[in-house]
This record gives C-alpha cells, sequence and structure tokens, in this order.
C-alpha cells in the first residue's frame, strides 16, 4: 500500500513538473541561484560521463554538457524532456525515469550533479541507494536541497488559520547528514543558508510556487483550493513577516552537498 501511494505521488509530481514545463526557467529564480553555487564543486575533468538527476527544463544539462564529454538528462516528467530537447544541446541524451529506479546500469557514472530536486524524492534513502548504484567507487554527487525551516513565514501564517497542509515537509540537515554518511558513501563539504527571496504579495508568491511545480502534498486534507477566508486570514498574518518597503519575503533554507560514493 506505501509503495502504492509513493508511486501515485510520484506519478502526480510529474504531472505537475510537466505542467510548469514552459514557464519554470522564467519562475526558477532559486534555481538559477543553487545551481550556479555547485560550480566551483564540479571536477575539472571532461572524460566523465555526468547525470543530471531531476534536469527539468535542461538549464543546467545544458551547461554540464559544455564541460563533460558524455551527459544524460533525466527526468521524470516527459513535458519536461520535450521541452529540454527542443532547447538544449543535441549531444545530450534524455531519458525518461524515476531517481527510485534509474534505468542506468551498475557502475556507470562518474558525477551525479542535482539541484533542487532530492527534496521531492520518497523516499529518499530508496533513492540514494540507487544513485550510489549506478556510481562508480570515487564518484561524486554534488547536490542542492531545501531543508526544514524552509517557507516557515508561509507555515507560520497558514498555522494561524487551520491544521492542514499548505507546506511540504522538508528533511532537516540532521537527516540528510544521516543518510549520505554511511559505510557507502560520506558527505565530504556541506554548507547550509538562508536565501530570502522578495514577493510583491501572497498571491504573487503562491504563483511562483505553482510555477517551480512545487504545489503537490501528500498529507494536505482538503484537496480544493482553500476558502477565500481562510486565504485572506492568512494573508493578514503574513503581513507580520512584512518588511519596511511592503515587501513579503519568503525564506528558502538551502543546503548543499559533495558527497563521494566510498570503495568497499
Amino acid at each position: 500500500m506505501q509503495k502504492e501511494e509513493n508511486w501515485q505521488l510520484r506519478e502526480n509530481i510529474a504531472k505537475t513538473f510537466g505542467s510548469a514545463s514552459q514557464s519554470y526557467d522564467v519562475s526558477a529564480r532559486l534555481q538559477r541561484f543553487s545551481g550556479k553555487h555547485l560550480m566551483p564543486w564540479l571536477p575539472k575533468k571532461t572524460d566523465l560521463t555526468v547525470l543530471d538527476l531531476g534536469s527539468g527544463t535542461g538549464f543546467f544539462t545544458d551547461l554540464l554538457a559544455g564541460n563533460y564529454q558524455r551527459v544524460i538528462g533525466l527526468d521524470i516528467s516527459k513535458d519536461m524532456l520535450r521541452f529540454a530537447k527542443s532547447k538544449r544541446d543535441e549531444d545530450i541524451l534524455w531519458i525518461e525515469g524515476d531517481a527510485h529506479k534509474i534505468p542506468l546500469a551498475n557502475e556507470s557514472v562518474d558525477l551525479i550533479y542535482s539541484n533542487l530536486v532530492i527534496q521531492w524524492f520518497n523516499p529518499l534513502d530508496v533513492a540514494i541507494n540507487e544513485m550510489l548504484r549506478i556510481l562508480k567507487p570515487g564518484g561524486l554527487i554534488i547536490f542542492t536541497t531545501l531543508i526544514d525551516g524552509t517557507l516557515h513565514e508561509l507555515k507560520s501564517s497558514w498555522k494561524q488559520v487551520d491544521n492542514d497542509q499548505h507546506v511540504i515537509d522538508f528533511k532537516s540537515e540532521e537527516e540528510l547528514n544521516t543518510l549520505f554518511n554511511t559505510n557507502k558513501s560520506k558527505l565530504l563539504e556541506q554548507k547550509c543558508q538562508d536565501i530570502v527571496l522578495e514577493y510583491q504579495n501572497v498571491i504573487h508568491l503562491a504563483r511562483e510556487l505553482k510555477g517551480l511545480g512545487a504545489n503537490h502534498l501528500p498529507h494536505k486534507k482538503n484537496r480544493g483550493l482553500s476558502g477565500k477566508d481562510k486565504w485572506f486570514k492568512m494573508t493578514e498574518y503574513y503581513q507580520d513577516f512584512l518588511e519596511p518597503n511592503g515587501i513579503y519575503p519568503a525564506t528558502y533554507r538551502l543546503f548543499s552537498g559533495l558527497v563521494v560514493k566510498l570503495n568497499n
């Protein structure tokens, strides 16, 4: 039953991100920042096989293709892959696939790059095992993800209105350390920072979250739109976080990690 629920959730994620494919690059301020933030960790050696796991519109896959011999973009969404294939380097190999069952051979990849994707993986430990399966010994995973504390303003404002889920549950820094520091892998470097993006109003924030495909909530009780009264109450509470210039802030807690697969 749990496996069926996880599969259904991943199907929903694919549809959600697929519908956002045309607007995703416009909305993706955070993805651009976090993806560029990973660049200093990229290996200088160029004759590598690289997987962009959760490649989305292929913006960073394209940049990786300029540096490495063989680049694969893997995404769960057909629409994202179609968009990427039409816009990006023609030498990139595009694959539709699920991070929980990656369609690549054991020890066939030197480097996995994953930018703001693993927060959607559930269960995450299964996806990590798959990453380590396809990595060569000594291979690297370079990733960013969002962790607990992300969108705390929105979470706090909704909490004062009802008990429903309006923001996904993010892993903690401690949980990521536990998952990546095992007998198979080691987290060599990590960094955690708060990125505050500014919005004209709460509707602007909600639209950007939808444009990022970030509106699927597995534990949400009320599947319909939140009633107008609830929405207005929430926006009133959000005003407690207003900046002096009338701008609405939203905090994203960004975790960056460099992981090596150990030689067993």
